[in-house]
């Protein structure tokens, strides 16, 4: 009988965009591979797949005492069904409800995938300081369960983790699912005027207005005391489940009133790189290693990003691009300045860009990582 995992996420675009590559690798190693999220219209692409998908019915922006009841108790009688060897919990909230959900039984391991504390412990994210203790409290105990490993992208939130008591040898920093070099390959770059791109939710504490006055700086002169060429893409959608989302008729405004092209969602990201000239992430923290700096850095891009956890790990100053301190719109600014006026340093930073996702963050070896960490909980 094969063994079984189970993947317990919030949403099944999640599990297709971020967590795919590490299933797949669980599935080359002879799991059965099982997905409990609320499920949109995913389920035709997980099936195909190979996996079972399961609904959940949560809403992904709750964190109301009766939603979590029922969603403990949902993933309870999951498990006592399908008596999974393993469940692999990513995220903060499926952590959370997915570890108190497995209490007592002790023949299935767990893997809790943290996957940079987001919102809730960024200024203007929407959670508040009580909040904020809980979980902290409640993370202190639920990461100590036995025959448990927590997981981590970067090495500021595995002392985070530390601090909470658990032990060193149960934390494990793995680069997320990494990233598909063979899909993602190094792009020329286009002609036109020089373009920087962001990939992302429209969330306050990605820093989004932040940018947007860098940008406005930039090409006011004001960085720089000389008007300067550059063009501004945003990629991704607002988020109205996320108290920090910015409004949709905010930020067509504004993108009118700069010259911005806001582009909403995009299915295939490499048809932004494919039109911007380097990558800026503005983020003002709790991201665990960056999902568009590494699809970026693939396609040859340089970067320019906040210095803030997971962040850091990808634009490494004077290698593959410039960090900035947060919530700095004038030093953002003079940094993009910096990469539209030199090609030759945007050709530099970018092929080291490439190098960096080739040796440290290919999807296919992070996946056999995370096939051995698998193995290890089962031989333990």
């Amino acid at each position: 009988m094969a063994r079984r995992i189970l993947y317990i996420v919030t949403e099944d675009w999640y599990f297709l965009s971020h967590r795919l590559p590490m299933a797949r690798a669980a599935q080359s190693a002879g799991f059965e591979v099982h997905v409990a999220a609320r499920i949109l219209d995913g389920a035709a692409a997980i099936e195909a797949e190979g996996f079972v998908p399961h609904r959940l019915s949560w809403n992904r922006g709750s964190i109301s005492a009766f939603d979590s009841l029922s969603a403990v108790l949902h993933l309870r009688g999951l498990m006592r069904e399908l008596e999974p060897d393993i469940v692999h919990n990513v995220a903060l909230k499926p952590v959370l409800l997915g570890t108190i959900a497995g209490f007592g039984l002790n023949e299935t391991a767990i893997v809790n995938s943290l996957t940079g504390m987001g919102a809730l412990f960024v200024h203007g994210g929407g959670a508040s300081q009580v909040t904020r203790k809980l979980v902290v409290m409640a993370l202190s105990r639920l990461l100590r369960r036995n025959r448990s490993m927590a997981v981590v992208q970067n090495p500021e939130d595995r002392t985070f983790v530390a601090s909470l008591g658990v032990p060193e040898e149960a934390i494990k920093i793995i680069a997320g699912s990494g990233v598909d070099i063979e899909k993602f390959q190094p792009l020329p770059e286009p002609d036109g005027v020089v373009t920087a791109a962001f990939v992302g939710r429209m969330l306050q504490h990605k820093g989004v207005l932040t940018l947007i006055d860098a940008f406005r700086q930039a090409t006011d002169g004001m960085s720089s005391g000389e008007t300067l060429s550059l063009h501004l893409l945003l990629a991704g959608d607002c988020d109205p489940e996320n108290p920090g989302s910015l409004a949709p008729e905010q930020l067509q405004e504004l993108a009118s009133a700069y010259g911005i092209t806001w582009l909403g969602h995009v299915t295939d990201v490499r048809e932004v790189w494919e039109r911007a000239h380097f990558a800026v992430q503005p983020s003002r923290g709790g991201e665990g290693l960056p999902k568009s700096l590494l699809e970026a850095a693939a396609c040859g891009r340089p970067m320019v990003a906040t210095d803030v956890p997971g962040c850091r790990e990808i634009s490494i100053p004077g290698e593959t691009g410039f960090l900035v301190p947060v919530d700095d719109a004038s030093a953002l600014a003079e940094a993009m300045s910096k990469l539209a006026a030199d090609p030759s340093l945007r050709r530099r930073y970018g092929a080291a860009a490439r190098r960096l996702t080739e040796q440290k963050f290919s999807s296919r070896a992070i996946g056999q990582e995370t096939a051995e960490l698998y193995a290890s909980l089962i031989d333990r």
